[in-house]
């Protein structure tokens, strides 16, 4: 008895992998999120159960009950796939529902995904590491919970890019605190939405405009020099580079 923590990628299926198609066509059942494209869930076997489990704006699936649903259909003995937007261990709470499966004894294999924090940029030309623009990327959630949300005054870093995922709500407090925090107001920003799905929208600005913008989630926020590259409109990225704000 297996339960599969299968990654779906960005949006697009064929960006999916093969280990993770191949599941979705021995499956008996698929426990879907919202954001898995209808494409994707289109490549499942075509008798498999499809069990919507995604998290909207006033309807909500609990963590636990996901949680205890997984365990429910592992021990019963099907073939299972877990099906999730980008990376399971990437803000997807893999971790959480492997954890549950373990302490009930259901075996958990994780099938990587690619992350929309990489793929997403990179659909807008944009390379989150690149020499002489920036030596370093962070990761961070947007999404406040709890009252434990990111203190992004302490990711103020201009060599670094920051890539912000789930944080379209937040942008005008990310943007107060990052320039509070001593980031250039003038730090070049890509806003990425629907990245390799239908309606994909690519929007460019500055930090002190980025609350500005008109964003529909989801979308991923990156922030930094390298958030004006468009590689494949460049002609010398060295002048480029030179003629950002340093």
């Amino acid at each position: 008895m297996t339960v599969y923590l299968v990654g779906a990628g960005p949006g697009a299926a064929d960006l999916m992998t093969l280990r993770a198609a191949r599941l979705l066509q021995r499956a008996d059942v698929v426990v879907f999120d919202r954001l898995v494209d209808p494409e994707v869930l289109m490549m499942a076997r075509p008798g498999a159960e499809r069990i919507d489990v995604g998290k909207r704006p006033g309807h909500s699936n609990s963590q636990a009950l996901i949680n205890a649903l997984l365990v429910s259909l592992g021990l019963s003995g099907r073939c299972v796939v877990r099906l999730k937007g980008g990376d399971p261990f990437v803000f997807g709470r893999g971790g959480e529902e492997f954890e549950a499966l373990d302490r009930a004894g259901v075996h958990c294999e994780v099938v990587p995904g690619v992350t929309s924090a990489f793929a997403a940029p990179a659909v807008a030309g944009v390379s989150v590491t690149h020499r002489g623009l920036s030596h370093g990327v962070t990761v961070v959630t947007g999404h406040a919970r709890e009252g434990a949300a990111v203190d992004f005054r302490r990711l103020a870093n201009p060599d670094v890019t920051l890539v912000v995922l789930m944080g379209v709500q937040r942008r005008a407090s990310i943007v107060s605190e990052l320039i509070e925090g001593g980031l250039d107001p003038a730090t070049p920003v890509a806003v990425i939405e629907r990245a390799y799905m239908e309606g994909q929208r690519v929007q460019r600005g500055l930090l002190r405009s980025l609350a500005e913008l008109d964003v529909t989630a989801p979308a991923v926020l990156v922030i930094g020099r390298v958030a004006h590259l468009e590689l494949s409109h460049l002609g010398s990225l060295t002048d480029f580079a030179s003629a950002l704000p340093s």
